[in-house]
């Protein structure tokens, strides 16, 4: 298949954010989590009504680019195409792939030991069940969360929704460790359903883990055990701090998870 080299002005992508987006990591020359990757794409293509007829094509394209640069980071986007003025979507779309690659490198299990420090965001995200869990490229209430803090020392921002529910973090899910017990927000109204999220449910599951996607609210994060973030990029993150409120130690399930999860990465 071919990537797009240049941005149409008439592009649905740039004038509605009508299309979708994964980022993925690189390693050793192979996409990490590619099928989970490709499944959120499909699901997200069929809620937005966009056609995406080549999976298989997308597939060995991601993977070639994967192979020629080893390491860092492919960022898929896929828009509707170009279409006239207004918000009706033309009659027969004609998607339009761009890939962007950055030559980052990728945390470690080391790095991911330390933890990370969090604060709560202000604002707070808007219910709409037809896009939750998928990643279209509608972003601004996340670009607007993440400019609410410029403090170096903290990593991530707690989002709520406009009902009090816990969701998710600015660029990662949040899961919650309580009596031995696994937790992470239901994201039928909104959020992101992640690719490692997915990844570390299953790796609950293998462990013969207790989890639960469910109902959650700023005092369960209060009262948590332990509590770490995921993404596609940096694995499970471990939370040692809630800005202002409490401090958590580095926590046995957490790193229990970690290893099992690097382990098959």
């Amino acid at each position: 298949m071919q990537f797009a080299e240049q941005l149409a002005l008439l592009d649905r992508g740039l004038h509605y954010g009508d299309g979708l987006f994964e980022t993925m990591a690189v390693v050793a020359g192979r996409v990490r989590l590619l099928p989970r990757h490709l499944h959120r794409l499909v699901l997200g293509a069929a809620r937005l009504a966009i056609p995406l007829h080549d999976v298989p094509e997308i597939e060995a394209a991601l993977q070639q680019a994967a192979e020629s640069m080893g390491e860092g980071v492919l960022k898929l986007i896929l828009t509707r195409g170009s279409g006239g003025r207004g918000y009706a979507p033309p009659e027969r779309a004609e998607p339009t792939f761009f890939l962007l690659r950055y030559p980052q490198q990728l945390p470690t299990l080391t790095d991911a030991k330390e933890g990370i420090v969090v604060r709560l965001c202000n604002l707070t995200l808007a219910r709409q069940p037809i896009l939750a869990g998928i990643k279209h490229l509608n972003r601004l209430e996340y670009v607007l969360a993440r400019a609410e803090w410029r403090e170096q020392d903290i990593a991530e921002g707690l989002l709520f929704d406009s009902q009090g529910e816990l969701i998710e973090a600015v660029a990662s899910n949040v899961f919650l460790v309580q009596a031995g017990r696994l937790r992470t927000p239901c994201l039928d109204q909104c959020g992101v359903a992640g690719v490692m999220r997915a990844e570390v449910l299953a790796c609950a599951e293998r462990l013969g883990l207790a989890a639960e996607e469910t109902r959650l609210c700023l005092d369960d994060v209060l009262c948590a055990d332990e509590v770490f973030l995921t993404n596609s990029l940096h694995g499970i993150r471990p939370v040692r701090a809630l800005h202002g409120h409490r401090e958590w130690a580095a926590g046995e399930l957490t790193q229990r998870l970690q290893h099992e999860l690097w382990s098959r990465l």
